[in-house]
């Protein structure tokens, strides 16, 4: 008989008759959450299972998910704390922040930083590994100042506004739009532009500075092929390259004793993501990129380009303080209402037809407003969902809070019990 099974999240539902213990690694990570049908999410089924066999759960990360951290300081379940690295005598990374405003004053327009290109030379010459992360994660265009750091954000969501074609700026919350600026409205700078740049121009950038070394570059176009990802990053692994180029998929608790240098080039590209949770996101790439630096007996070096050095989730990310970073961004989730201090749904219309899909959801927040008198219930939006049109089907969404889960179900249940359009709808 099968004592433990491995899998990924569809392994929470193998069956077994005396189920002990479920163990979730990297607890946060957003691939447990099933965004095709039967959707769910793997952590709140696998603490249901859990009670129904009465087993165990164990939910490991360094950079835990608000919800799940805060449940455990409210004592909904234990917390217990690994302080220091797997390995005795290993210690953490040097971190060091560079703030791109002062590189562009100093007249460095390159992708690479002053200090990091040093660093770079420095480790090539030892013979020692480097990785160069661009955190494109939640990237969704937003628009930001190169002199003062400015992102143009919406005025009623704080969250980024993405630009659209024809010069528009659109929150994907509420839809509120704007006509983008030709100069920062906070310093006057004509230096405001989309923010962006891709793996194949950090390539071109590298050899030109270091031709002699050896680059590997990892994301969509590079792992398209069979065992794609095997490929690279067994030749790392196996020294045949002396620099590994990639988005998040590299920082995935890779382990490669001979890295001593990680260089995070935009910490920016995901931290003004169209998405109130994307502080969170960000702290928890950036953490998980630094601790591949240093991971055997060399000291590491990590350092994190930004133009925002003085931000709560790139400052405490560099010092690894998840402490720090919680209560901060439990603030501002506070002050807006968003989870885990409140709860929050989104709901999603899809028609073939544009305006098909903004009717039906403007008549649907219309019966939800009289169905629920709650004078607490607040609906934002409808609105153009964040990708607005997939394989012909439009997107239109909208979004519930209300400080009582059990409020929500209603709404929900009132939701799924439409017919005249096709809903989605999911608690956040």
């Amino acid at each position: 008989s099968i004592d433990i099974m491995i899998g990924p999240r569809s392994a929470l539902f193998a069956p077994f008759s005396r189920l002990g213990l479920i163990i979730m690694d990297e607890e946060h990570d957003t691939a447990y959450n099933s965004e095709q049908v039967p959707r769910y999410h793997a952590r709140d089924a696998a603490l249901r299972r859990a009670q129904l066999a009465g087993a165990g759960v164990v939910l490991g990360s360094a950079t835990p998910s608000l919800e799940t951290y805060s449940s455990a300081l409210s004592g909904s379940c234990g917390l217990f704390r690994l302080t220091a690295r797997a390995a005795a005598g290993r210690r953490l990374p040097s971190v060091e922040l560079v703030d791109l405003r002062k590189e562009l004053l100093a007249g460095n327009k390159s992708i690479f930083s002053r200090r990091l290109s040093e660093l770079m030379q420095e480790k090539l010459q030892r013979g020692e590994q480097i990785m160069l992360f661009l955190n494109r994660r939640g990237y969704s265009g937003f628009v930001s100042c190169r002199s003062c750091g400015k992102v143009i954000t919406c005025p009623h969501c704080d969250v980024a506004l993405t630009a659209h074609a024809g010069g528009r700026l659109v929150c994907h919350y509420c839809g509120y739009e704007r006509e983008m600026p030709d100069r920062c409205p906070e310093c006057g700078s004509p230096y405001i532009a989309g923010f962006g740049v891709g793996t194949q121009k950090v390539e071109a950038a590298v050899r030109r500075l270091f031709p002699e070394a050896r680059v590997l570059r990892m994301d969509l176009d590079t792992t398209a092929r069979k065992d794609g990802h095997y490929r690279i990053l067994s030749a790392f692994a196996a020294g045949r390259a002396d620099i590994l180029i990639g988005t998040q998929m590299i920082v995935k608790g890779h382990d490669f004793p001979q890295v001593t240098l990680v260089g995070i080039l935009a910490a920016d590209l995901s931290l003004y993501g169209d998405d109130f949770r994307s502080a969170e996101r960000t702290f928890q790439l950036l953490t998980q990129a630094a601790g591949r630096a240093g991971r055997a007996g060399a000291a590491g070096n990590v350092v994190i380009q930004t133009y925002s050095p003085d931000h709560y989730a790139v400052s405490t990310a560099a010092r690894q303080d998840y402490e720090g970073f919680y209560r901060n961004e439990m603030t501002f989730r506070r002050l807006m209402g968003y989870p885990p201090a409140g709860c929050m749904m989104s709901v999603l219309a899809l028609s073939p037809v544009q305006e098909t899909a903004l009717a039906e959801m403007e008549a649907l927040r219309q019966r939800i407003l009289q169905a629920v008198t709650d004078p607490a219930l607040r609906i934002i939006g409808p609105s153009a969902a964040g990708i607005a049109r997939i394989q012909d089907v439009y997107r239109v969404q909208m979004f519930i809070r209300h400080s009582d889960r059990q409020v929500l179900f209603t709404v929900r249940a009132l939701i799924l019990d439409t017919e005249d359009c096709r809903f989605q709808a999911d608690l956040l």
